[in-house]
């Protein structure tokens, strides 16, 4: 049964590769009407090669300033990202800083990088003024966090609009860490998003660190019993009730190489050391067991795999066509006329 996963998955690999970047061995002449494109198709990874053509660099120069400065920068702004792209898809709107907007929602009080971000705009808009979008910015800057830990490279495509709407009850929607695996299937397939995506970018879960209330019914009250998870193994439960004094205490998200980014986060769902329970409940389900395991087992799949899942993430439901959207002059805020 492994094996025959794993077969699977290396022949859809390509198919994948082809569905995101957007070339078939079977493709003839392409329709270039933009009316039948899916809105991801005119992104492109030229798109500032004219007018702002030092974006990528500048980009690139900051988040590398700012990780030195503070390493727990890195996986924050892969995290900001995902947060942008599972509200509305990938339009900067988790940036608005206004009342009643995503980034004031209770769900989103521990999201970090936003200085980051408004750094970056501000030497991009005195470089290439209202070119750039807050968007776009994201999405590179969490690629460059993501190098600077170890992780894959791959190529962005830019030309996503910033969106104007962002209202904090729709903060909710992000998973917190604690929905079962058909939710979060269901959750990530409304992206566009399949069972492989959503096994492989749980692996950002490699770095970083989550605040112990994300996990204190897991190992007090599991599902309202009084009880620990009986998933969790139990040297790790007792080393969660010793680091989690405190609701806002933080605990790493894999507490065996937490500054790396290795397979190492599969390797501990498979001995029972998944810190949230979204994460246990990968190797304890069948449809995301072997790919938990693959990853485990063969690196190289997963970095190859983290590069294609998060290209996938930064084109869902971007804004693109002409009608849609900004490029925000300031990330904060929508632009006035």
């Amino acid at each position: 049964m492994r094996l025959h996963y794993l077969t699977l998955f290396l022949l859809l690999l390509p198919l994948k590769l082809s569905t995101i970047y957007g070339f078939s061995p079977q493709a003839t002449v392409p329709n270039t009407s933009s009316r039948s494109l899916p809105p991801e198709a005119l992104l492109s990874i030229s798109h500032y090669q004219t007018t702002c053509p030092d974006a990528e660099g500048i980009i690139s120069e900051k988040v590398a300033a700012w990780v030195k400065n503070d390493p727990t920068l890195a996986p924050s702004i892969i995290r900001l990202h995902f947060h942008d792209c599972a509200v509305r898809g990938c339009d900067g709107s988790i940036l608005l800083n206004h009342p009643g907007s995503e980034r004031t929602a209770l769900e989103s009080k521990t999201l970090r990088g936003f200085q980051l971000i408004d750094d970056i705009k501000g030497e991009l808009e005195r470089k290439c003024p209202k070119t750039v979008s807050c968007a776009d910015i994201l999405t590179a800057a969490a690629r460059d966090a993501t190098l600077l830990v170890g992780g894959p490279f791959w190529e962005v495509p830019y030309g996503r609009k910033d969106g104007k709407i962002s209202l904090a009850i729709e903060a909710n929607l992000v998973p917190q860490g604690h929905e079962n695996i058909t939710a979060l299937i269901a959750f990530f397939q409304e992206k566009g998003l399949d069972i492989l995506d959503l096994v492989t970018l749980s692996g950002a879960h490699t770095i970083g660190r989550s605040t112990c209330s994300s996990v204190m019914d897991r190992i007090y009250n599991f599902n309202g019993t009084g009880k620990p998870d009986p998933s969790l193994n139990v040297y790790f439960l007792k080393l969660l009730r010793k680091r989690c004094q405190r609701v806002s205490d933080l605990v790493h998200l894999d507490v065996i190489t937490p500054r790396n980014f290795d397979t190492i986060y599969y390797t501990n769902l498979m001995k029972k050391v998944g810190l949230l329970s979204t994460d246990q409940s990968l190797f304890s389900d069948a449809r995301t067991a072997p790919f938990v395991e693959a990853f485990a087992t063969q690196p190289f799949l997963f970095t190859s795999q983290f590069s294609v899942s998060m290209v996938k993430l930064g084109n869902v439901q971007v804004l693109t066509t002409p009608n849609e959207g900004e490029i925000r002059v300031n990330c904060n805020h929508v632009n006035t006329v």
